[in-house]
C-alpha cells in the first residue's frame, strides 16, 4: 500500500479477543461514532464477514460503502474497498501482536483516496484523526 498511514496501540486483552470485537460488524454503531448503521452482507467460509456495507456520518464526511475483507485467524485482517461514494480507494489492516503478560499491541494501517482531489497534507491529517479515534475506540471498547 502506497502512501499509507499506520498507528499502534496497546490494548489489555490477548489478541482473540480484540479480533472479536473486530469482527462483530453489527455492533459498530454502539461504539464507533461515525457508524451509522453497518451490515454484513457476506460471510466466508470461515464464518467471518467478507463483505460489509457501512454508511458513515462523521460531520463533515458522510459515506456509503461497501469493503470485502481477508481474515489471518486472530493475528490481521485486511480490507479495500469494493464500492462508495465519497472513496475511491480504501485498503487497510488490523495486526495484532501478542505482547506479555496478556496483552496486544494493535497496529492499524489505511491508504484512502476520495473521489474529490484534497492536498496531500490534510489527507494524512484525515487518515491519523481516523487513525487515532479508531484504536481509541477499539481499546475502549475492548477494555470496557
Amino acid at each position: 500500500m502506497a502512501d499509507q498511514s499506520t498507528q499502534s496501540i496497546t490494548v489489555a486483552a490477548p489478541p482473540a479477543d480484540v479480533m472479536a470485537v473486530i469482527a462483530d460488524f453489527p455492533a459498530y454503531p454502539q461504539w464507533v461514532a461515525a457508524a451509522k448503521q453497518v451490515e454484513v452482507l457476506e460471510t466466508g467460509p470461515d464464518g467471518r464477514a467478507r463483505r460489509v456495507h457501512f454508511v458513515l456520518d462523521a460531520g463533515a464526511v458522510k459515506d456509503d460503502y461497501v469493503l470485502e475483507y481477508v481474515w489471518e485467524g486472530d493475528r490481521r485482517v485486511s480490507w479495500h474497498l469494493v464500492q462508495g461514494q465519497m472513496q475511491k480507494r480504501q485498503e487497510g489492516s488490523y495486526t495484532l501482536t501478542e505482547t506479555p503478560p496478556g496483552s496486544t499491541e494493535v497496529t492499524y494501517a489505511i491508504a484512502i483516496d476520495l473521489s474529490i482531489p484534497m492536498l496531500g497534507m490534510i489527507k494524512r491529517k484525515a487518515e491519523k484523526v481516523i487513525l487515532d479515534t479508531a484504536l481509541k475506540e477499539l481499546k475502549k471498547r475492548v477494555e470496557g
